[in-house]
């Protein structure tokens, strides 16, 4: 029941704010921020108090109850998301200050908060794809909060890409659950041997459906194009989309979906795994690549985050518990670096209302605050240690090493060139920053501070804290995704 609640008061929290709709800033804030962390606080009791016992919410049928239930990857992705929603809460309280519909804007970024936690908190594949479908219809208003043009489109993109995805997905969930029985979760999957070499041509190709499908939302080519077209929305949004919630859900199915439901046992060394792995191996560089292209601020960080989101994916088709380790600690790591750097594009543009890279030149001098956390997220990126990103960066290496595939080697090979090219799209940001003037139209700006208010400035201190603590004291951290892919945590 406690899971029950946990999910309720965001939702009916946020449902209440468009109804009340106060009409003050700071009550809107209070009310806000109160609802998000009594969340938080409720996901940890969760988690603190976790048992194996399921709760069934509703039977659909015998073989399709909507079920919730805790364990190691819940724990991992719900403790994620409920430590960086209240950050994600603050920050957009002030730069929300400069659009139009706030109440809108905080009813359906919380209602969010509510199906995020519903997928992680998902006891079976069933209930986490009812509830990525839902994730997808409240999010999609934030999308299109600004109601131009381009917000609109882009919405349009987003709906179209995922309807297409959820539908991959629904093929393979169908005939889990007709040839299996079952798709609650179980390490090792609930696909038998007998059951693979009787039906295993027909398994692995409802599985490639399905690990695109669900690869939607993480970006995977050719499902990518949404995620560019969506940083049209506020930046609030575009690290919700791009760093927490909706693409970490994507890369969180996936792996529920090859060590949970087919499990990876069944899969490696077959065709259906040579392709998914191929698939992510190339979206890492080519996302890699059109970072390198873009111009555009946070569609530079999109593209990065394409190829991070594959990083996870490959290590999730490594089908061993090393690449389960690689993956979930650069979904942990990832999406605390990505939403800082987000988070520092959004800065400057609600500062100074520049959007492009060109334009960032000699943004060092006016906004050393914002800057500096942009390079402490750049290096950690870039993979540099003592910083986060070398952690699940190495981990990742190593497990693609020693699969002993000759895609493991491509694997490696792949993520060094995405290594080089982090370093150029981001450092060719940073050094205008630092080593050149000031462009002529905003030249007024020299001797001024620009950095943004408290509200704004806090979730980066706190992120750039949290970018050197993971990467100084990672051991805990690894070691505890280790325990969960052995099975010790369940």
């Amino acid at each position: 029941m406690l899971i029950c609640l946990t999910l309720l008061v965001p939702l009916l929290g946020g449902a209440l704010l468009g109804i009340i709709r106060p009409q003050s800033a700071r009550t809107r804030a209070i009310c806000v921020e109160a609802v998000v962390i009594a969340t938080s606080i409720l996901v940890w009791t969760v988690l603190l108090t976790r048992n194996e016992d399921a709760f069934v919410l509703y039977h659909l049928t015998d073989s399709l109850p909507l079920a919730f239930r805790v364990d190691g990857m819940s724990c991992i992705f719900a403790g994620l998301v409920s430590l960086l929603w209240p950050i994600a809460s603050l920050y957009g309280f002030e730069y929300m200050h400069h659009e139009e519909r706030e109440n809108a804007f905080f009813m359906w970024y919380t209602m969010s908060y509510a199906a995020t936690l519903a997928i992680a908190f998902a006891g079976n594949l069933f209930t986490l794809y009812v509830f990525y479908e839902c994730l997808t219809l409240v999010t999609l208003p934030l999308v299109i909060h600004k109601k131009d043009a381009q917000s609109i489109r882009a919405g349009r993109k987003y709906l179209t890409y995922s309807i297409t995805g959820a539908a991959m997905a629904f093929i393979a969930l169908v005939v889990l659950i007709f040839h299996a029985g079952t798709t609650d979760f179980t390490l090792g999957g609930v696909v038998t041997t007998e059951l693979m070499n009787a039906h295993g041509g027909l398994l692995l190709t409802v599985f490639v459906l399905a690990f695109v499908g669900f690869g939607t939302k993480a970006a995977v080519f050719p499902m990518h194009a949404w995620l560019p077209a969506a940083s049209v929305a506020p930046t609030p949004v575009t690290a919700l989309l791009h760093a927490v919630a909706v693409v970490n859900a994507g890369a969180f199915a996936v792996l529920r979906l090859i060590y949970y439901a087919f499990g990876a046992q069944n899969l490696f060394g077959t065709w259906a795994q040579a392709i998914v792995l191929t698939l992510a191996c190339f979206t890492i560089v080519f996302g890699s690549t059109m970072a390198v292209r873009e111009q555009h601020f946070k569609r530079r960080l999109a593209w990065s985050t394409i190829s991070n989101l594959s990083y996870m994916l490959m290590g999730a088709a490594l089908m061993t518990p090393a690449g389960m380790v690689g993956s979930l600690s650069h979904l942990v790591i990832h999406g605390v670096i990505k939403i800082t750097l987000f988070y520092c594009a959004g800065a400057i543009l609600v500062r100074t209302g520049k959007e492009y890279v060109q334009d960032l030149r000699g943004f060092g001098k006016v906004m050393p605050l914002t800057c500096g956390a942009f390079v402490v997220g750049a290096v950690a990126l870039t993979g540099v240690p003592p910083l986060a990103g070398f952690v699940s960066k190495w981990n990742l290496l190593t497990a693609a090493a020693d699969t002993g595939l000759v895609l493991g080697t491509v694997a490696v090979v792949a993520l060094i060139i995405s290594a080089v090219l982090t370093a150029i799209y981001l450092f060719t940001a940073i050094l205008p920053m630092y080593g050149r003037p000031l462009n002529a139209d905003v030249a007024d700006l020299e001797g001024f501070n620009r950095d943004p208010g408290w509200q704004m400035k806090l979730p980066l201190i706190l992120l750039c804290a949290a970018m050197i603590a993971l990467g100084l004291w990672s051991q805990p951290l690894v070691t505890f995704l280790r325990n969960v892919a052995a099975g010790l945590i369940y």
